[in-house]
């Protein structure tokens, strides 16, 4: 069998915007450290990405002193924001069907943020003591998750990747799908099949395939929009209505996880 290695991990820290590639990142049942812990939200509190807003993508971070550094590339505007919020603004955002305990984090983060993506919009913080629990359909337990989708991991082999672009008449980047965690060795969409798994220390149970969106038709550079890959993974990749690549995941322990890791399956 041929050996996995976990070869790239990204973290999100605020929903849909760009993501930061480490070489080594905390696992906890929520998912990564700092992973979809901030999110924006509309003036009715409701969930934003590049679903409806591609130019999200053009928001780019990096790690900065105790916090984050966001980056506007349209215009070389920044903000800095910590790790946690302390602010004491409780509000309830909807994210899908979820109503969740969320903290706004402060009026002049919102006006830059509004000014960056041309739309009124406030971002807010999960805190340590909000449970939103992962989606039920698959899986009769209560696991929580940050403001991912679903759930707390999404794995990808860089094999499945490597295939699709085979079909492809320009090949994509693996950043438009989005991934926490991507491995290399075994055969394309193999993930498809995995149950649980083992990194490191770390012990993760893969729920179901990913159902893909328009953000993996996003160049995550321009925020530019084509059919692409969905039209051609719609040809062979399809399950009923919903066109799969990837792997949701859950995490069973706390850990570190490290680019370089074996993974084994079990």
């Amino acid at each position: 069998m041929p050996q996995l290695t976990l070869s790239e991990i990204y973290i999100y820290p605020i929903k849909s915007l760009g993501g930061i590639s480490v070489t080594s990142a905390p696992a906890e049942e929520r998912g990564l450290k700092y992973d979809r812990r901030f999110l924006l939200v509309d003036e009715n509190n409701m969930f934003m990405t590049q679903r409806d807003f591609p130019e999200m993508a053009l928001l780019k971070l990096s790690f900065y002193e105790n916090g984050f550094k966001v980056l506007n590339t349209k215009d070389g505007s920044h903000i800095v924001l910590p790790f946690k919020s302390d602010s004491n603004e409780n509000i309830s955002v909807k994210i899908w069907e979820d109503i969740c305990g969320a903290v706004r984090v402060s009026q002049d983060v919102d006006v830059w943020f509004s000014t960056a993506i041309d739309k009124k919009c406030s971002l807010v913080y999960m805190s340590d003591d909000e449970k939103r629990i992962v989606e039920k359909k698959y899986l009769n337990e209560n696991h929580i998750v940050s403001f991912a989708d679903a759930y707390p991991y999404l794995i990808i082999g860089q094999s499945s990747l490597d295939d699709l672009n085979t079909k492809l008449e320009k090949p994509l980047p693996m950043n438009r799908f989005r991934p926490n965690f991507v491995f290399t060795g075994g055969t394309p969409y193999e993930e498809d099949n995995w149950k649980d798994f083992r990194i490191n220390n770390v012990d993760f149970m893969a729920v179901k395939p990913c159902a893909r969106c328009v953000i993996t038709t996003t160049n995550q550079d321009t925020a530019e929009r084509t059919a692409e890959p969905l039209k051609t993974l719609s040809l062979y990749r399809k399950i009923n209505t919903k066109v799969m690549f990837g792997m949701n995941v859950i995490c069973k322990n706390n850990g570190t996880v490290s680019v370089g890791d074996r993974i084994f399956l079990y």
